[in-house]
């Protein structure tokens, strides 16, 4: 029952932290601090949901989680069960390894639905976009709709419309390339890739709900600060306030847009300053690994 307990604590604290998470405001300052946090929460509350059920099930051998699945596996081989081990403790196992398909189930068909959607808009841009000297390294798309998009993957595209061609000026559209190159060096879509699962395994449960949403407004702040490096605050700040000013925004499916999240906060960020909180953002990586290590040290012994 103690390794039971270990995981619902655990998924207890998860809850709690991703509480903490949403509603900070140095996140905005340490975007990829907050990214690793968030992957270390959604890791472990999966892990978590997984353990407790398997552990209450099996919590006749008082052993750790791992060693009571061998200790189970071992008894299945032999034929001999415990005389304790009845259908509701196979049952908590069987949900536990339920939990753990429909995670796995879910991911892979993300990643199915994602590749699929990218591979289609590919074959599209190559029958109607163009190059055009104006936007070096990028596809331009004949539409008047402002539009600054990356196509993920392994050959990653950079797209943009007429529109936004016409909206920007030279050093604007020169930081949203760069916006949008970080985001396929950095491969965003993989960072973003389990938290739209767990969207789909859990659309009820609000705060993934709202995990997927920080995290994605999360990766635009790191795109952000990867093209101000380059091009300092104000080119990429007039470009997004063009782009809300702009209105409609076209990004397919399986793509990241520049102009998706919360352009006006951004923009706000962008004109103030601030360091990153090194000792505030070392305290949360510690947390994050703490609750990555429980679940995963019960499994492992």
């Amino acid at each position: 029952m103690a390794y039971a307990l270990h995981f619902a604590l655990t998924i207890l604290a998860c809850w709690l932290t991703a509480e903490i998470l949403a509603r900070s405001t140095w996140t905005w300052r340490s975007p990829r601090v907050a990214i690793v946090c968030w992957q270390a929460v959604g890791l472990a509350v999966g892990l978590s949901a997984m353990g407790l059920p398997i552990a209450l099930g099996l919590t006749g051998y008082g052993l750790p989680t791992g060693s009571a699945l061998l200790a189970l596996a071992a008894d299945l081989v032999h034929g001999v069960l415990p005389a304790w081990l009845g259908l509701l403790h196979l049952a908590g196992v069987g949900i536990g390894f339920g939990i753990g398909a429909v995670l796995l189930t879910t991911t892979v068909r993300s990643v199915h639905g994602a590749v699929r959607a990218q591979r289609r808009h590919r074959e599209l841009l190559a029958l109607v976009a163009r190059d055009d000297p104006a936007a070096p390294g990028a596809l331009v798309l004949d539409h008047p709709s402002a539009a600054a998009y990356c196509l993920p993957g392994v050959k990653p595209r950079v797209v943009v419309s007429a529109g936004t061609l016409s909206l920007l000026d030279g050093p604007e559209l020169a930081a949203v390339l760069t916006h949008e190159r970080a985001h396929a060096q950095e491969r965003h879509d993989l960072v973003l890739l389990p938290f739209t699962a767990l969207t789909r395994a859990l659309p009820w449960v609000r705060w993934v709900r709202r995990a997927h949403d920080r995290v994605a407004l999360l990766v635009e702040m790191r795109a952000d600060d990867k093209a101000r490096e380059l091009h300092a605050e104000a080119p990429l700040a007039g470009a997004l306030r063009r782009f809300a000013a702009a209105g409609h925004r076209i990004t397919p499916a399986g793509a990241l847009g520049i102009g998706d999240r919360d352009l006006d906060v951004r923009v706000q960020r962008l004109l103030i300053a601030d360091e990153p909180p090194r000792l505030i953002g070392a305290t949360a990586l510690a947390v994050a690994a703490t609750l990555v290590a429980l679940p995963v040290s019960l499994f492992l012994s």
